[in-house]
């Protein structure tokens, strides 16, 4: 930032940003001695045993992206190639799972099965009482690593579905009926208490005033409801706050043409506490007329904003009311989000993930488990086989402060998150006469749990 002559510089005529610093995703699937090194350090940051996050150093996640090239070469061949529409059955998963688990076979589940042999998103969930089944089905790839050790597909870079999600995703999705999956990062009452102290009581620009007001502002709270909270998914949504943040504050490049900083696009009159969050953006649901056969449309995930006012004691209100620069930069994130989830794949996984949640809602909802006669009891029981809900759960995240000068205020960013509202996704359907012919099309075949 500039100085005035005589190394001055008057607060009233700078714009203080104070962005949230906060990534972490589990690690999956990886061998004991990386699981030990690394523990979380997907999405570019690990967590430490005291729940505070900090930032994966480079070598770290180059470490990381080998030991999942490593992961690659266990994967049979007829799996790692492209399918417009994949079959994966859950009774046959499950009685995989079972039969490695009575002969004793370790991995319990082999990589192609952890990586729900390659698909890429979930298009449609099939029913087949005659076959006691329910089969997912959607596009598949070759799998790749991203140079940040994601699982992407070869071709899109989109990130593969995750066993570790899906199991989640249904074990949780009764409880979603009542609340929904969530995760926010806050400034505590006492944080914005002291840095609204700071700021009136400072006439002029000083060196220290930034390293002050993150001192002052203190950790920033980390709250998860609906999942484990040590849970590879409760992770991935946390990383994925974090990144949109990030982006949005001007802490990092971004990547994609078209999708400016929320820094640019504000102006003096701007509300001082834009606040964004990630939310399920489906079409309705298409079903057949006898309802074993779903249909998920649209893109999955939409930005959204609104202005929090917060009062001298540190006190928030949500208005309810979004500014035009926050709207705005959260319509242009909503439309760049394919683009975004290639360069920063813990977007796509976001979306794989309320994809996942809204099936679970579906199945609970609509008692599809029931219509095909199938009992996923060892899947639905044996959390600790799979799910990674052991790892250290972020709690704190320490507030970094950036500095853009223009016009005459101070602008904080304030929260925001990720919130998945299954139920609500599941209620909006529609009947389709399309469906029925792709279900009979797509009957389960041969004798693998997946198919093309």
């Amino acid at each position: 930032m500039s100085v005035h002559k005589g190394g001055r510089q008057k607060i009233a005529a700078t714009r203080l940003i104070a962005a949230l610093v906060v990534v972490v995703v589990a690690a999956q699937s990886l061998p004991t001695a990386w699981g030990q090194v690394f523990g979380s350090a997907v999405g570019g940051v690990v967590v430490d045993t005291n729940g505070i996050l900090r930032t994966a150093t480079v070598d770290e996640m180059k470490l990381l992206a080998k030991a999942r090239a490593e992961q690659l070469k266990s994967l049979p061949a007829d799996v790692n190639v492209a399918s417009p529409l994949r079959k994966v059955s859950l009774r046959r998963l499950q009685e995989e799972f079972a039969s490695r688990k009575e002969a004793g076979q370790k991995p319990l589940f082999t990589h192609d099965m952890e990586f729900l042999a390659g698909l890429t998103r979930i298009q449609y969930i099939f029913v087949y009482p005659e076959e006691k089944d329910i089969v997912l089905v959607g596009p598949a790839e070759p799998i790749k690593v991203s140079p940040n050790g994601h699982m992407v597909g070869a071709a899109s870079g989109q990130p593969i579905l995750q066993l570790d999600h899906l199991l989640v995703a249904l074990r949780t999705a009764e409880d979603a009926r009542q609340e929904p999956i969530s995760c926010s990062i806050d400034p505590t009452k006492e944080g914005i208490a002291a840095f609204n102290r700071i700021i009136a009581g400072t006439k002029r620009f000083d060196p220290s005033l930034e390293g002050r007001l993150e001192e002052a502002m203190g950790m920033q709270d980390v709250t998860i409801t609906g999942v484990p909270k040590g849970s590879a998914f409760a992770r991935t949504m946390v990383a994925a706050d974090y990144r949109m943040k990030r982006l949005a504050m001007g802490f990092e490049k971004i990547p994609v043409r078209g999708l400016p900083t929320y820094l640019s696009l504000v102006t003096a009159n701007s509300p001082a506490m834009p606040r964004w969050w990630m939310a399920p953006n489906y079409d309705a649901i298409l079903k057949d007329a006898d309802g074993l056969a779903w249909e998920l449309r649209g893109m999955g995930v939409k930005v959204m904003t609104e202005d929090t006012i917060f009062g001298k004691e540190g006190e928030a209100t949500r208005t309810g009311k979004a500014s035009p620069a926050a709207q705005k930069w959260a319509d242009m994130m909503t439309a760049k989000y394919d683009e975004l989830s290639v360069h920063f794949p813990v977007f796509g996984e976001l979306r794989n993930m309320m994809d996942m949640a809204v099936v679970g809602a579906l199945i609970v909802k609509n008692d599809l488990l029931q219509k095909a006669g199938l009992d996923l009891a060892s899947l639905m029981s044996d959390r600790a086989i799979i799910s990674r809900d052991g790892f250290d759960v972020p709690k704190k995240v320490p507030t970094v402060v950036n500095w853009e000068k223009q016009g005459g205020r101070y602008v904080v960013t304030a929260s925001g998150g990720v919130e998945i509202n299954s139920w609500k996704v599941a209620e909006k359907t529609e009947v389709s006469t399309k469906l029925s012919p792709i279900r009979g099309s797509a009957l389960p075949a041969g004798s693998k749990w997946w198919w093309n």
